[in-house]
């Protein structure tokens, strides 16, 4: 016979975990791309960070959402989804502050775009972590 702990885990859903760690790859990609456009000031290089980023917002938007959803049903002894939410949500709106500055011409971006693709790309990474490592529903009733 087995017992069950009194507050499992909750981990997000495949499709909450799908978006939140997609956001991953297009941020570092935008970011990778920045240090490539200034190693060489091609053009594309900027473009593909504009398109890079556009996409990594979608997905952590509708994180953002699935992530709202557990901040208002979770119960907050259970976990941190209070950090997780907040952590995402500054990651989402310095990524669009980081979209605004992508979409200068392309000299005109750097280097602030390049400090907020790395200040992005680590929030990003830190909202994945514990999104996905320490996130907690709720308490099994």
């Amino acid at each position: 016979m087995t017992t069950l702990p009194a507050y499992p885990t909750v981990r997000p859903g495949p499709l909450h975990s799908m978006l939140l760690a997609g956001s991953v790859p297009l941020f570092l990609g935008a970011l990778l791309s920045d240090i490539a456009y200034g190693q060489t000031y091609q053009i594309q290089w900027a473009n593909f960070a504009s398109w890079l980023i556009a996409g990594a917002l979608v997905l952590s938007g509708f994180a953002l959402l699935f992530a709202l959803v557990n901040l208002l049903s979770a119960d907050h002894k259970a976990g941190r989804p209070t950090a997780y939410f907040l952590l995402l949500l500054v990651a989402w709106v310095l990524g669009l502050v980081n979209a605004f500055q992508h979409a200068k011409d392309a000299y005109a971006m750097m280097p602030g775009g390049l400090i907020l693709s790395v200040i992005v790309t680590v929030l990003a990474i830190a909202a994945t972590w514990i999104g996905l490592t320490n996130l907690r529903a709720g308490v099994a009733k």
